[in-house]
């Protein structure tokens, strides 16, 4: 079974002011129009979003690599207390 990388494993992420005061985090994603994730009351709290998004996205993808603990299925390491 060939192992495919997570969809946001190349995404590239910036913060985007809004009209309104507000802060949105672009999310690109190659080959596919960017997504906005909002509303962000400052720019650091986009920020912050963007790291915790690059963080599961780098646990989820390291979870489902096929060099994962050993014995351990997804639907095992889903259904355990992070």
């Amino acid at each position: 079974m060939t192992q495919r990388p997570h969809p946001h494993a190349e995404a590239t992420y910036r913060v985007i002011p809004s009209g309104d005061g507000a802060f949105a985090a672009e999310v690109s994603i190659p080959e596919t129009y960017p997504a906005k994730v909002s509303p962000f009351a400052t720019e650091a709290d986009a920020e912050a979003w963007i790291v915790e998004q690059k963080r599961r996205v780098q646990a989820q993808s390291q979870r489902n690599s096929p060099f994962g603990r050993p014995g351990t299925s997804v639907a095992n390491r889903r259904s355990r207390p992070e």
